[in-house]
């Protein structure tokens, strides 16, 4: 986790919080959080990021639409980080 930007762990915690995630979902979700507009050639080329390291796999909802999934991989970033996190600040 410690080789991703803040952007592509957003992007991953977000992911992580969608029963099914797809792109225009997770976009639609971090442009309320930074409250800004995300753009498509910002979005997509960091969850392929994601994907190239094994921490979210890419499928198919539709011929449209792909979905983004944390793998096992991605969870376990995601627990240590927050297990790193919860040294430094109270919950």
């Amino acid at each position: 986790m410690y080789d991703l930007t803040g952007f592509q762990r957003d992007l991953l915690y977000c992911t992580a919080g969608f029963e099914e995630p797809h792109g225009l979902a997770i976009k639609d979700e971090l442009e309320k959080y930074y409250e800004s507009a995300i753009q498509h050639g910002k979005l997509y080329p960091n969850l392929d990021t994601l994907v190239e390291k094994g921490l979210v796999e890419k499928g198919e909802l539709d011929k449209r639409t792909n979905s983004y999934n944390v793998t096992k991989r991605g969870q376990r970033e995601l627990d240590a980080r927050r297990s790193w996190e919860t040294q430094y600040v109270d919950e």
